[in-house]
């Protein structure tokens, strides 16, 4: 009996993690493929071709499938044993195949095209025509319109980029794990937060060093080690292993990133498309690769002037504690750190005992009740795949069953780096009712020590309430598809939801309600509320200097031409050194652990997050101009944003919460950059 192929007894139909073990899988997703073939089959057979028997019919199809490989990929990137990572391989095959199969079968073009022609025919609603244009735009875009030849070559590509981008998020989890700092003398953590250093000394012992600090490239480590450590040396060596990480070695991704361009750029060519840059565009707010680069010049002409100013402070500041000009990379994050004391009289440190984890996941839960009426309440009688993980049931004002919520916080071997949202089951239509998701977010924050509790950063703050955004876009869906429910909205409208949320930590009435002294229950003081919003402008020119390379970064590795790109250090390097304020180091790179674009969603898209800080900046703007609590703002967010998910044109969505469409300038003027 294979319990990824039964229907859970559970509460909600919950996954039952006890019971599915790595075997399961492969088995499991045969059957399931199987299954799915049949009801495709069907769907060919119909008599006639309707939006029922076709398109609904086609939703519910890879049901079970569906289910499985949710499970799988969301466990591979959180919690990925050895014996999964064995089975991944075969895994993604299978599935490729599987996928197209399904996109390139012909008959079941002609039956998507068959409704798509008589559309207006069906009197369907905004939703059933969007997911009708999808559906036949999914066929077109992925080779249904190619010659039989032309198939198989696309065949082969898709066989080909879905095993390197496994092999390359794989690779850059095992470079990030094999990398250690031990540190014996105590001259070199002087001044370290006790937090961090207990961290570091609890991860010598799991390491079996019987003294010293051991710190590795995990956030939580890597970020303080480079803001407070003195020793120069071991900030350069630290940062070197970090920007070469996947460079070179066992765990090389050169080679992988070279050839997913050329399979990427192939694949756009034989679709008809310049470019994959072009190819992706297309089905994106943006459109096309000029806007992209316009949209982005246009704030690097307002940032740059600004970020020369700030790079010039943290040199300046350099040269008169050191007497040393020679400002480089692994300087910079202990020299902002020094440069805020000073000018701020600021040190992020001071902020960790008013953000116990705890206290804050009450907090982020509490603001979703205040905006959205939404209430979470902690199962323990629910299985989870770790035991860091905990799991919420989701009910409305009404008491209703809205999802299950899971939370996975802490680093550990099995997980890869940094913090992303998943689903174990995306709402909609599915087994012959709409069904209620079950979301996870998932972070690398500060672990617990002996001696203290998980003690949150700023950043790591800013970063689960973000995440927790996109939680609250899947979780909040009223889509009756699954493949407009939630985030599967256009790429450089997913972040809206996300980033909109940073914006409520900043404000006093937020940080009221979870914002508490671990020890003495105190709240805040208004001296360091005030620090924390003046720092979101602190050195904001070298913040989006840095953002927006990023995005340009991304938008040359999608638009040049791949067989030319012989030297991939050297190409990030040309592209990065118009944005380098610092001297070269003529080492490592950020591309070969860029997970985002090699082996996540937003390959032609990391723009997306500058694209949707202007959004969520005037939406934002919206709120602080009512009351950020006020309930006809949120209720209309909730409405036309969290609840429509890809329903519809997301400028439409956004132009009837906002009544207007968005500009940056609330985004310059929240950044200092007007």
């Amino acid at each position: 009996m294979n319990p990824l192929l039964q229907d859970s007894n559970l509460d909600f139909e919950a996954i039952d993690f006890t019971k599915i073990e790595t075997k399961h899988f492969l088995p499991a997703l045969d059957e399931a493929i199987k299954i799915a073939k049949v009801n495709f089959h069907n769907i060919k057979e119909s008599k006639e071709a309707t939006f029922e028997s076709v398109v609904k019919a086609g939703e519910s199809a890879t049901d079970r499938l569906d289910q499985i490989v949710e499970i799988f990929y969301a466990l591979h990137s959180a919690h990925c044993t050895d014996e999964l990572s064995d089975v991944a391989e075969e895994f993604n095959q299978k599935l490729t195949e599987f996928n197209s199969d399904i996109l390139l079968d012909a008959d079941l073009f002609a039956k998507t095209k068959e409704v798509y022609d008589k559309m207006s025919e069906f009197d369907l609603n905004t939703e059933g025509k969007t997911v009708l244009e999808n559906l036949y735009k999914g066929f077109t875009r992925n080779g249904a319109l190619l010659s039989s030849e032309e198939k198989l070559k696309l065949r082969d590509i898709d066989q080909k980029l879905s095993g390197l981008s496994l092999k390359f998020s794989e690779n850059v989890r095992k470079a990030t794990n094999a990398f250690e700092l031990h540190v014996t003398d105590e001259k070199d953590v002087e001044g370290m937060p006790a937090g961090v250093l207990e961290a570091a000394k609890l991860k010598a012992k799991e390491k079996g060093k019987d003294e010293g600090w051991v710190f590795t490239l995990d956030y939580p480590s890597y970020g303080p080690f480079m803001q407070y450590c003195k020793n120069r040396e071991l900030r350069r060596k630290i940062w070197e292993a970090s920007t070469t990480r996947a460079v070179g070695g066992e765990f090389d991704n050169l080679e992988i990133i070279k050839e997913t361009l050329q399979k990427r750029e192939e694949r756009a060519k034989l679709l008809g498309f310049e470019n994959h840059a072009q190819f992706v565009l297309e089905r994106r707010m943006a459109k096309d690769s000029a806007t992209v680069l316009s949209f982005l010049k246009d704030i690097l002409d307002k940032a740059h002037p600004q970020a020369k100013k700030d790079f010039n402070k943290l040199k300046e500041l350099k040269e008169s504690l050191d007497g040393d000009a020679d400002f480089r990379k692994y300087d910079s994050a202990m020299y902002t750190e020094l440069l805020k004391k000073k000018e701020l009289d600021f040190d992020d440190e001071e902020l960790r005992p008013y953000f116990k984890l705890e206290n804050v996941i009450n907090g982020v839960f509490t603001v979703a009740e205040m905006l959205y009426g939404i209430k979470f309440k902690k199962r323990e009688d629910l299985p989870v795949y770790h035991k860091d993980v905990d799991v919420f049931e989701v009910s409305d004002e009404s008491n209703n069953f809205v999802g299950l919520f899971y939370t996975d916080f802490f680093p550990r071997a099995e997980k890869r780096p940094g913090a992303w949202m998943t689903t174990f089951r995306n709402a909609g239509y599915q087994f012959g009712e709409v069904k209620r998701p079950f979301v996870s977010i998932v972070c690398n924050f500060t672990k617990p020590t002996e001696t203290k509790p998980s003690l949150l950063s700023l950043n790591e703050v800013l970063t689960l309430f973000h995440e927790f955004g996109h939680g609250l876009h899947g979780l909040l869906t009223k889509a009756t598809y699954k493949s407009v429910a939630g985030t599967n909205v256009f790429w450089d409208f997913v972040e809206l939801p996300s980033q909109i949320m940073e914006n409520w930590v900043l404000e006093r009435e937020c940080l009221d309600l979870f914002a508490k002294h671990y020890e003495t229950g105190e709240a805040m003081p208004e001296e360091l509320v005030e620090k924390i919003k003046n720092s979101q402008t602190f050195l904001e020119g070298l913040a989006t200097l840095r953002q927006l390379s990023l995005g340009y970064l991304d938008m040359s590795w999608h638009t040049a031409d791949a067989s030319e790109i012989k030297d991939v250090l050297k190409f990030e390097n040309d592209v990065m050194a118009k944005f380098d304020l610092f001297p070269e180091e003529n080492m490592g790179a950020m591309s070969p652990s860029f997970g985002h674009i090699f082996a996540g969603g937003y390959a032609a898209g990391y723009y997306s997050y500058k694209w949707a800080e202007v959004l969520d900046a005037d939406a934002f703007a919206f709120f602080q101009e009512k009351g950020v609590f006020n309930k006809d703002v949120a209720r209309s967010f909730k409405e036309h944003i969290l609840e429509a998910g890809g329903t519809e044109d997301p400028m439409e969505l956004y132009k009837r919460f906002r009544g207007k469409e968005p500009t940056p300038d609330a985004l310059l003027s929240r950044g200092g950059l007007l």
